[in-house]
């Protein structure tokens, strides 16, 4: 089974995940917008994306020290 690169695996998850896109790219002034972004770099998109996954990790490791 196929997969795109931007699947979310679980899909009720998808709201929240555009959220969180949105306040990260706004906490790093790159100026996201809904649907279609084409006028920003690779180096912004790519940003928003690697700050996404520090943030997530973060928060997991939080979890796992509290033992949650």
């Amino acid at each position: 089974m196929a997969r795109g690169r931007n699947s979310v695996e679980v899909p009720e998850a998808r709201e929240a995940m555009d959220r969180f896109k949105m306040e990260v790219a706004s906490e790093l002034g790159v100026p996201l917008s809904d649907g279609y972004n084409g006028n920003l770099t690779s180096y912004q998109n790519g940003s928003v994306g690697g700050y996404m996954v520090k943030k997530m990790i973060e928060e997991q490791e939080r979890r796992m020290a509290s033992g949650k």
